[in-house]
């Protein structure tokens, strides 16, 4: 009976196979396990996946005329986070150092890029001591901004920005300070309640400032009242030294550290659209941050922005994506000649074609201190880059400053630069400042 049983099933299932609708293939292109999972952004945008075994291409670039800058007020040099072509030699030289307080150790890190204006150069060490120094290298005045009740060692990180006699200080404290740029005395501060690493934004009388608990300031840069507050995305994490706007006449563009980009209007605050910055680094720990390291920078009313993990983005002023890259970037991406160029979170400098976001080249920088696998704990830090006098530079902890082809991404200038670097070259009256890891602000022509 048993035996009869199973045959009755066997039957009765074969049957009911051969009755059942054919399996549907599901059409489109069959990707391995391992293929690049581009983010869904929307029928318009076009993906652009990273490809390791992409050829380098060498494509001619026209780049504008270089200028002679007599200033350099934001990080970039700008409001917007970018300048035209600036002017410098083809080997450029240390001319000059200049103490400017502590330097990097375990706990602390110099995070503001130098600003300029008036002859002088204004430097935040990896505490809170601002130094104001002259084009010749001569100390003119210091400052120190930590609080009576808490010691230098406290906090970390700032920026810096310049513009009206005044230079504007963020802090990990949590303060924002206007200073004379003459004499460095204060002329005001107010407290963010939290602490703002990145650097502040002027235009329109307006100080900008995002703080790290995702709150935006918009600031009176004469009195430093406070006009207006914008909160973003709650978020824990975080990234010293990141989280500058950028300003234009119509919009201000806010990083937070939860990865969203948030456009509000510069006089009243009202928000007019927002985005996130999403992605991953499969078997890196450093893709659990969110935060946006590459400051937004506004050209041609397009904004270039990136997290340190895996997403690089071009954006419209009205919010939408134009593209996006599978990239990384470690810092504000440089936009000249149709190309858009960054260091990226695998530490290679690259090349996208501005308009589809396209990948042109890639070179390799340096990247781990040791290069034996099991050796692998600490990297180098590469910091830019800056088109100026005709080369892209990079600035790296490892002592060099690096220049390179923009057409075909070649190595072809080495400078030295004593300590390393903590920042990007900042490009003033034909000389780069650069401030070292170990505390000195040096200066190249």
């Amino acid at each position: 009976m048993k035996l009869k049983n199973s045959a009755s099933i066997l039957v009765t299932v074969g049957l009911m196979a051969a009755c059942s609708t054919p399996e549907y293939i599901l059409p489109g292109k069959r990707e391995t396990l391992r293929s690049v999972n581009p983010q869904t952004v929307g029928e318009d945008v076009q993906t652009v996946a990273a490809d390791e075994d992409t050829a380098n291409v060498a494509q001619p670039i026209s780049l504008p005329k270089q200028v002679n800058h007599a200033s350099w007020s934001h990080i970039g040099g700008s409001v917007t986070h970018q300048v035209q072509h600036p002017a410098l030699s083809a080997t450029p030289q240390l001319i000059w150092s200049a103490d400017i307080g502590q330097g990097n150790d375990r706990k602390h890190r110099i995070t503001a890029e130098p600003v300029a204006a008036e002859g002088r150069v204004f430097t935040l060490d990896s505490r809170a001591q601002v130094v104001a120094t002259s084009t010749s290298g001569q100390t003119l005045w210091t400052r120190d901004l930590t609080p009576p009740a808490d010691k230098s060692d406290d906090a970390s990180g700032g920026g810096l920005a310049v513009a009206g006699g005044q230079v504007f200080v963020t802090s990990g404290f949590g303060l924002l300070t206007a200073l004379d740029t003459a004499s460095g005395n204060t002329l005001w501060q107010q407290e963010l309640e939290a602490p703002a690493s990145g650097a502040p934004a002027v235009k329109g009388g307006l100080v900008y400032v995002a703080s790290k608990d995702n709150t935006a300031w918009a600031v009176d840069a004469t009195s430093g009242k406070v006009k207006w507050r914008l909160s973003g995305t709650p978020s824990q994490d975080g990234i010293v030294g990141v989280s500058s706007p950028a300003v234009t006449d119509r919009l201000v563009v806010l990083p937070f550290a939860s990865g969203e980009i948030v456009a509000a209007l510069p006089k009243g605050g009202a928000r007019m659209w927002s985005t996130l910055v999403s992605g991953e680094r499969a078997g890196r720990a450093y893709s659990l941050v969110t935060d946006i390291t590459g400051e937004p920078v506004i050209k041609n009313d397009v904004i270039y922005t990136g997290n340190p993990v895996g997403r690089t983005m071009a954006l419209s002023m009205s919010g939408d994506r134009i593209w996006t890259a599978s990239e990384g970037t470690t810092g504000p991406v440089w936009v000249s000649g149709g190309s858009v160029f960054l260091i990226s979170d695998e530490a290679q400098l690259i090349r996208h074609d501005a308009e589809t976001g396209a990948r042109i080249w890639g070179v390799d920088l340096p990247y781990y201190t040791k290069e034996k696998a099991k050796r692998r704990k600490a990297i180098y830090a590469n910091f830019g880059p800056v088109l100026a006098g005709g080369k892209l530079w990079v600035a790296s902890s490892d002592g060099v400053m690096r220049g390179f082809n923009p057409e075909d991404g070649r190595l072809v200038a080495n400078v030295a630069l004593p300590g390393g670097a903590a920042t990007r070259p900042a490009v003033v009256g034909g000389v780069a400042y650069v401030v070292s890891r170990d505390g000195k602000l040096l200066a190249l022509r």
